[in-house]
């Protein structure tokens, strides 16, 4: 199915009227379908109330222990920034770069808890005390998504008189976060020179560019998701060579992608175009490139954006979606999206990663809500069996791959837009699971910590700030039905990869846009294509997403024994 301009924007905007009536499924309703059907206002109350006491135990520990430090080792209640004494260390160099990222990447979070005097006091924190002035080395990508987006959004929220979001208007405010997103974006540029390609570098240091030795090598993703941040650094400005930088990039990647397949490989070098990493998927180092072609359109309404994702989706049913047709069917195998060869579509391994939870989210945007809904129950499955995420998991050896969870927000991400799209109480009653795994699995004495091994559930020392940024915000946005951003009437959002906030304005609009792009009807849903996993009744009215057949298949695949859990 081919998304059309009204129904795609009616979607995004999370106007909530999606409802499928069928009279097959009228039959009896297990104990367990029971519990999930509906949910009481004291497990709201408490949902919404339990996320915000483990922001505000965080965000304090972070400012206390860190700052100005990037992150907060929650165990030893310390401060950590960039590896100095190791630069080959790219797990922390990458995203840490001595900014003060905790701080940065955490601003808008304070506007979605409603806290306008720190919101205030943190702006003022960045403006004072924040430079881009360091001798460090950083990805590009990360650099451009926690730090140029968290800048971004949170300097749209400190000049607007609206106070659409709540008091957090700020007279005396100069402009300074915008400032100082446009000079970290002139030393990310370099990155974009000494390329035959165009393709941006994965690494640059803030002071003296590309450094000699600097690999050539770059994921599509970190290439390939640059547009929204670029795009609306540029619209602020008047100046549209960010974004034409940004949509150049996009343009090479996708005249890169197999003739044959139309898949893109994960790992391409910058000078020849040829791919080195021939892994097609769903998950880490191609993800977020689809999720930008479609939020691209959302925000800035360039067809070509919408094209793009149209033909990519098309391929990745065609070549990455296994099992059988319609979800709610038991015979045959449940659906999932694997990891295949993009040069002819053949398998390539037998995981699935964490990231790839994500995808469920970008379905419920672009209106493929019974496939989101079969996506995101599988995750649902796994983080059943663990009480997290394991990193990769293996749906053959039905184990992990790669075992750690770094308090990552993508399942979350999409149990929240399930929510905002069926309004089925199911999606709160795992939200309201997730808060339990976290509370009691995670925290230590000084906030969250990163699960080393899901199996054991040891921990390592390290609270990553998207955390704080997305984990916990996506939590509380579940739980508070009148908040500003799920009310309809408020003004329209768009979360970046980041989970930032960039409002739907027509300052970003793309000229060659008609205007009713801003303004849609309230047209009907599109509904899924022949691939889609048809639940065949309706989302909202007392019953879950999925059957009891169903969820049962799906835990059965991740090696859940079915006495081990309520839902099954």
């Amino acid at each position: 199915m081919l998304l059309t301009k009204n129904a795609l924007i009616f979607v995004a905007l999370f106007v909530n009227s999606f409802s499928r009536k069928s009279t097959d499924n009228i039959f009896l309703l297990t104990d367990e379908e029971i519990r999930y059907s509906s949910i009481s206002k004291e497990d709201i109350e408490y949902g919404r109330s339990k996320t915000r006491e483990m922001f505000e135990f965080g965000w304090r520990n972070y400012m206390e222990f860190a700052f100005p430090a990037d992150e907060l080792d929650p165990i030893h209640c310390r401060g950590r920034g960039h590896d100095h004494d190791n630069p080959d260390n790219i797990n922390i160099n990458d995203v840490l770069g001595d900014y003060s990222l905790g701080l940065i990447d955490t601003l808008d979070s304070l506007v979605v808890f409603g806290d306008a005097d720190e919101f205030k006091r943190a702006v003022n924190l960045v403006v004072k005390t924040v430079s881009f002035e360091k001798n460090t080395t950083i990805q590009v990508f990360e650099s451009t998504i926690r730090v140029m987006g968290g800048l971004l959004a949170a300097h749209m929220i400190a000049v607007d008189k609206t106070n659409r979001f709540g008091p957090f208007y700020m007279s005396e405010y100069g402009g300074e976060l915008l400032t100082l997103a446009h000079d970290l974006a002139g030393r990310l540029l370099p990155a974009f020179e000494g390329t035959a390609t165009g393709i941006p570098f994965t690494r640059v240091n803030l002071q003296k560019g590309v450094l000699p030795g600097t690999t050539n090598f770059t994921c599509t993703s970190g290439a390939g998701s640059l547009l929204l941040e670029f795009g609306v650094l540029s619209k602020l400005l008047g100046d549209d060579s960010y974004e034409k930088l940004a949509r150049r990039v996009n343009e090479k990647l996708w005249t890169l992608r197999n003739q044959a397949t139309g898949l893109h490989g994960n790992l391409i070098d910058i000078q020849t175009g040829e791919w080195v990493g021939h892994l097609a998927g769903l998950g880490a180092g191609i993800d977020s490139f689809y999720e930008y072609m479609l939020k691209s359109y959302i925000l800035f309404g360039n067809e070509r954006d919408l094209d793009m994702y149209n033909e990519s989706f098309q391929q990745i049913v065609t070549y990455m979606r296994r099992g059988r047709n319609v979800c709610a069917d038991t015979n045959g195998d449940s659906p999932i999206y694997v990891n295949v060869d993009a040069r002819d579509g053949s398998t390539s391994n037998t995981w699935i990663d964490s990231l790839q939870a994500s995808f469920a989210g970008v379905l419920v945007l672009a209106g493929q809500v019974d496939e989101a809904v079969c996506h995101h129950a599988l995750y649902y499955a796994i983080w059943k069996k663990y009480g997290v995420l394991p990193e990769r998991f293996n749906w053959q050896l039905q184990a992990p791959d790669v075992s750690f969870y770094p308090l990552r927000p993508e399942f979350i991400e999409s149990t929240y837009l399930l929510y905002t799209a069926t309004k089925n109480p199911f999606y709160q009653h795992v939200g309201l699971e997730i808060l339990e795994s976290l509370e009691t699995i995670t925290r230590v004495k000084c906030g969250f910590a990163t699960v080393h091994d899901v199996a054991d559930r040891s921990l390592e020392d390290r609270m990553e700030s998207f955390f704080l940024s997305e984990t916990l915000k996506y939590l509380y946005l579940l739980f508070d039905d009148n908040h500003p951003i799920n009310k309809k009437e408020q003004e329209r959002v768009l979360f970046s990869t980041e989970g930032h906030l960039l409002p739907i304005s027509s300052l970003f609009n793309s000229p060659s846009s008609p205007p009713s792009i801003l303004d849609p009807p309230l047209s009907t849903l599109p509904r899924g294509n022949a691939s889609s996993c048809e639940t065949g009744y309706e989302f909202s009215a007392g019953i879950p997403p999925l059957r009891h057949p169903q969820m049962k298949q799906l835990f059965e695949v991740v090696g859940v024994n079915s006495n081990l859990h309520n839902w099954v």
